[in-house]
């Protein structure tokens, strides 16, 4: 099975998620940060990213929900 991240996206009536190569939002919301929070679910489930999008498109954030394969090397003290 092949990874698909969840992209929060902006849509006509407020925000979207939407799975990676689909072609319909999962879910649209008023705000960016309930689209945020049901993408989060989502992704925590579906062990996958969760990718942020601004107002003009542009990635803002991710996060990753799964066994990340290149973990980042700097230790939290």
């Amino acid at each position: 099975m092949s990874k698909k991240d969840i992209h929060v996206v902006p849509h006509k009536d407020g925000w979207a998620v939407k799975k990676e190569g689909g072609e319909r939002a999962s879910s649209v919301h008023p705000t960016q940060s309930s689209a945020l929070e049901q993408a989060r679910e989502q992704g925590r489930r579906d062990k996958v990213e969760v990718v942020t999008h601004g107002r003009d498109g542009k990635i803002r954030d991710s996060d990753s929900y799964g066994s990340d394969p290149n973990p980042p090397k700097d230790k939290v003290r």
